[in-house]
This record gives structure tokens, C-alpha cells and sequence, in this order.
């Protein structure tokens, strides 16, 4: 595996700590905040933190400005669907249907960037859809869940929309005008949702989560510029693994059966089937699953890249 990309999978791996970090955070809010109320709260201050940085760098500028303001009014969205979520739902469970962005994010850049999907990717997608119906059985819908898909595809809408930058770009720049350009946005949604909630509590919260999203981000940054988002997606997996952890320690929260089972559809292939798969031959590939699938016109349809 290129240096590029392994360098670009540890800095997700990373960000992802902070990232489930961030998560534990929003779970600490007092029960009479609202959603709209803390994302201000938390809009404003990042700014107020990234603007020294941004002084001491010089105050470097951006050619992408538009983009920005697509990618912030984009993540605001996302942003509060999330927090609606994680206020209502145990973190393991939001965790695990948060972690689909990742086949959102394969699936999309195949779509919208043409970077290649092979046999594994497609395989790892239909067994995460199943991995979504059965989090959410379909009988028992939860409407906090939907919202949570919501908040992963504006995620993996992002991630993507990162491509278009300039690699000479300052991150700093990218942090300060996510957070800036969908402030009226916020506003508006917060004059729907009303302010509630807000206290220094909330205020001292947002400041700790900033720290958490604000590291995250930035390593988010520097590793999707520095190789494919199909190379790399597969490491914003590990946050499941790190929420779920967090999750029962702090809060005493765990997954039921089904949702383990779940939680496997979606994480699971996309581990395993890379590795089972790693340094074989078509020829060799298309006999392993002939194990499982013996019929000849099966097998003949096998198309695997390497």
C-alpha cells in the first residue's frame, strides 16, 4: 500500500477519536437545550477559537468560497440532524447508523468522481443497506434514526465536496468558513426552534466539543486530499468501534443482538473482505467463492479488480 495512503488512513483513525469524542460531548448537554441553541453556540465559538490561528498564519484566503458556502450550509443541516440524535438515542445506536457514510461515500465517489468500484465495494454496500434495515426494523421505525442516515449523507456529501479543493489550500481557512458561512443558516433555525437551554454549562460543552470536531476536521482535511476517498473511507469505521466504547463506559449504553448484527453488515465486509482478498489472484478469487457459490455461470461472473 502507497506511504500517501497508509498516512492518510492513520490520520483518519485518529480523527476519528476525537470524533466519538465529540459524540460522548453533545451526550453531556443539559436535557432542557435544544438542538438549534447548542449548534450556535458551538458555530460561534470554533470561529472565535480558529481566528488567532488564522492570524498567526498570516491570514491565508481561499479561491473556493462558493464551495465553502455550499459545504457549510450542507454540514449546519447535517450538524443538527446529528445532535437531534445523539440527544434522543443511545450513542452506540446513532454511532452505528452513522458509520453507513462510509458506503456513502464509496458509492458516491464511483458516481460523482469516477474513482473505481470493485466486487468488494458493491458487496460491502448491499450488506450495509441490510445492516440500516436491521438498526432500524422497519417495523419499530424510529424517526431520531432517520434523521441520523439524514445527518450521514450530508457527512459523506462533504467528505467528497473536500476533492474540489486546492491541496495548497490552508485548513485553517476550510475550518473557519465552515463554521462562518453557515451561521445565518443557524440562525434561522434557531429562531424556529426557539433558544432554550442556554447557560454556561452549554457554553463550556460546546467549547470542549469544538476541540474534539475541530481536531477531527482538521485531520479529515489532510487525509482525504492525500488519496482517494475509496482508499480511505474504510478508517472512518474505527469511530463506530471508539463510540461504542465510550458509550458503555460513561453512559452504560450497549447494542442489542440485532444491532450488533447490524452494526456487522455494516462494518464487518468492509474490513474483512480487502484482507481475505489481499494479494490473490483473479483466478484464485473466482475459486474461493466458487466454494460458496459452485454453480459454473456463477462463477464466470465474477469480475474482481485488483
Amino acid at each position: 500500500m502507497k506511504s500517501t495512503v497508509m498516512l492518510a488512513l492513520g490520520l483518519l483513525i485518529g480523527g476519528n477519536v476525537f470524533s466519538a469524542l465529540y459524540d460522548v460531548s453533545i451526550k453531556w448537554l443539559p436535557d432542557e437545550a435544544s438542538a438549534a441553541t447548542f449548534l450556535l453556540v458551538r458555530q460561534v465559538t470554533s470561529i472565535m477559537m480558529l481566528l488567532p490561528l488564522w492570524f498567526v498564519l498570516g491570514k491565508p484566503k481561499s479561491c473556493h468560497v462558493k464551495l465553502h458556502l455550499v459545504r457549510a450550509n450542507i454540514g449546519a443541516v447535517g450538524a443538527l440532524l446529528l445532535i437531534m440524535g445523539l440527544m434522543s438515542l443511545p450513542l452506540a445506536t446513532v454511532s452505528s447508523l452513522f458509520y453507513t457514510a462510509p458506503l456513502m461515500i464509496v458509492l458516491m465517489g464511483a458516481l460523482f468522481l469516477k474513482e473505481r468500484i470493485g466486487l468488494i465495494s458493491s458487496i460491502s454496500s448491499v450488506l450495509g443497506f441490510l445492516g440500516i434495515l436491521i438498526i432500524l426494523r422497519p417495523s419499530e421505525m424510529n424517526l431520531f434514526g432517520i434523521l441520523v442516515l439524514a445527518a450521514a449523507l450530508t457527512f459523506a456529501i462533504n467528505q467528497l465536496l473536500l476533492k474540489k479543493l486546492s491541496g495548497s489550500e490552508s485548513p485553517v481557512v476550510t475550518l473557519i468558513l465552515y463554521n462562518l458561512l453557515s451561521v445565518p443558516l443557524v440562525l434561522i433555525l434557531v429562531s424556529y426552534q426557539g433558544i432554550s437551554g442556554l447557560s454556561w454549562t452549554l457554553v463550556s460543552i460546546a467549547v470542549v466539543s469544538n476541540f474534539f470536531l475541530l481536531l477531527y476536521q482538521w485531520l479529515s482535511v489532510l487525509a482525504y486530499r492525500r488519496a482517494k476517498a475509496s482508499e480511505v473511507a474504510i478508517a472512518e469505521y474505527t469511530g463506530l468501534v471508539f463510540c461504542v466504547f465510550f458509550g458503555w463506559l460513561w453512559f452504560a449504553e450497549w447494542l442489542d443482538g440485532l444491532s450488533w448484527l447490524g452494526a456487522g453488515f455494516i462494518v464487518l465486509p468492509s474490513l474483512l473482505l480487502p484482507w481475505l482478498f489481499s494479494g490473490v489472484s483473479k483466478r484464485q478469487v473466482t475459486a474461493r467463492i466458487g466454494q460458496f457459490y459452485p454453480s459454473h455461470r456463477m462463477i464466470k461472473r465474477v469480475r474482481l479488480e485488483r
